[in-house]
């Protein structure tokens, strides 16, 4: 088994609450394009053709998790390096979001990329890239004060994939039901 980074396990909100995740992505974000509003679970991920020999595991798991609401109240952002920083809502309950990065990683433990940061495993939904300490605060301040929390229900987990060149975009390939979700 491999791993590839045109693939991915991740969480979608639902797309009636994506407009003012993506007013935002379109003005700060240049992944746009690329990547679907998302909370990534693992990633790089194993490629597409490799979904048939793991999607059995991923069901029997999912069964045994109860879906459970996500809030978006918050921004935060990553510091890199040269003053590069990352902003993203914070998704809520961060543990619970952990409890299930952990039980898919068990399935799949080479896919572990996600986890190997200073601080392990930080789930983010990023809506954007930005230079400079000062004018990260500025936004960070002005995003939040004009912020109105989203809400949804996590009930899917989703494989996503691209194909392997540059302007490619994610695009959901699997959908996973948790225990209980009638939609």
């Amino acid at each position: 088994m491999s791993k590839v980074y045109s693939s991915a396990a991740v969480i979608i909100p639902p797309k009636s609450i994506w407009l003012p995740i993506q007013e935002i992505r379109e003005f700060y974000d240049r992944h746009i394009n690329r990547w679907m509003p998302h909370i990534t679970l693992l990633y790089p991920f194993r490629p597409e053709k490799e979904y048939p020999a793991i999607e059995q595991m991923f069901i029997e798991k999912c069964r045994t998790i109860k879906p459970f609401e996500i809030n978006l109240n918050s921004f935060h952002y990553f510091s890199h390096k040269n003053q590069q920083y990352t902003m993203w809502l914070n998704p809520e309950p961060v543990n619970l979001i952990r409890q299930i990065q952990s039980h898919f990683l068990k399935l799949v433990p080479d896919c572990d990329d996600v986890n190997k940061f200073e601080k392990g495993f930080s789930p983010h939904l990023s809506v954007g890239q930005i230079k400079g300490k000062l004018r990260i605060e500025r936004i960070m301040e002005d995003l939040q004060n004009k912020w109105k929390p989203l809400n949804f229900l996590l009930d899917e987990i989703y494989f996503i994939s691209r194909d392997n060149f540059i302007t490619s975009k994610f695009q959901i390939s699997r959908k996973f039901q948790l225990k209980n979700s009638f939609r």
